[in-house]
């Protein structure tokens, strides 16, 4: 998309300079924290040494990333003072898109494969087929997640690089599928096993949190409401604008911090230690994964809500090519 309209009106002078560097420096901070959360849970690396008892050179080493994300992220919303901050809006919520696409390849690849592997194994056509101990590395949650798992993500992230779709209704009508080969498969041949449930609750999951962004970006979310749609269309800008960072990227910073905190913590635990269902001998190996969906709702949407605080900025400043905000979905 390209908004036309005079360089003095477009260029996001001010305001908009001081809200592009908020916006990049945010998205470098969370970089840096998803890398430094990484190196700690998976390498053991001690953690920041100003935040934490942690002494040495790798501390050191966690803090310069962070310093090097604000100065990076500084640096480069400052060379782009002269882009429309409609187009950076889009150029955010692209970044996003191909995000959220990996995601839904992501869990479509794994769970295909993942729920075979599981079903060969549940009814012993695995050891015939591959032998005994490939059957027994594949039993156990950290083998599978690292030699399966693991290589599917980085699959997907190709075919997310030459698709265009989201893929929101595909998931929904594979959910709809294996949802049916329940119901057929119980009923017609008395089989069924936790596995196929699994993967229901597993697609159904990927499919709730991580459309959630477009939903954000198409104004789909329930707005309770009561003085909105009257406002001003800079009214309603500056209304979005605070909402983004006050209601939206703080309460996204909230769930990483809560769940990526520490080792221990809801999110980091089950998906350092592979986490598994007490039906594991009969179920899928990713209950590891949904916990790090939470993770991937977090991270989309706040991405998308930087996107959202440029685009509201723009409004505020009756910037060209605006979309009116009608409060269609209040309630």
């Amino acid at each position: 998309m390209t908004v036309e309209g005079s360089a003095a009106v477009s260029r996001p002078s001010g305001t908009g300079s001081i809200a592009l560097i908020f916006g990049w420096v945010n998205l470098a901070v969370l970089v840096a924290f998803l890398i430094n959360n990484f190196l700690i849970n998976a390498f053991d690396w001690p953690g920041t040494a100003l935040f934490s008892s942690a002494e040495g050179g790798l501390a050191w080493v966690q803090l310069a990333l962070y310093v090097a994300a604000l100065v990076c992220g500084a640096v480069f919303a400052f060379s782009r003072r002269d882009v429309v901050l409609r187009e950076e809006a889009e150029r955010v919520s692209n970044i996003n898109t191909f995000f959220i696409r990996w995601a839904f390849w992501m869990v479509l690849i794994v769970g295909v494969v993942d729920v075979t592997i599981t079903f060969l194994r549940v009814e012993g056509f695995l050891e015939q087929l591959f032998g005994a101990d490939i059957n027994r590395d594949l039993g156990l949650p950290h083998y599978r997640g690292v030699y399966i798992h693991v290589p599917l993500m980085i699959i997907s992230i190709f075919f997310a690089m030459f698709t265009r779709t989201l893929g929101f209704v595909w998931l929904a009508l594979l959910i709809v599928i294996a949802e049916l080969l329940i119901v057929f498969s119980r009923f017609l041949f008395s089989y069924e096993q936790p596995f196929m449930a699994d993967l229901v609750r597993f697609w159904y999951g990927a499919l709730f949190l991580f459309a959630s962004a477009y939903t954000l970006l198409e104004e789909g979310h329930v707005r309770v409401d009561v003085f909105y749609a009257s406002f001003s269309s800079r009214t309603k800008g500056a209304v979005n604008a605070v909402g983004a960072v006050t209601m939206g990227i703080l309460f996204c910073w909230t769930i990483l911090i809560v769940g990526m905190g520490s080792k221990a913590a809801i999110i980091n635990s089950p998906v350092f230690n592979f986490e598994v269902t007490q039906s594991a001998a009969f179920g899928m190996f990713v209950k590891y994964l949904m916990a790090g969906f939470l993770g991937i709702f977090a991270i989309s949407m706040m991405i998308q809500f930087v996107s959202g605080l440029f685009a509201a900025l723009a409004d505020w400043r009756d910037d060209p090519g605006g979309v009116e905000h009608t409060g269609a979905h209040a309630s």
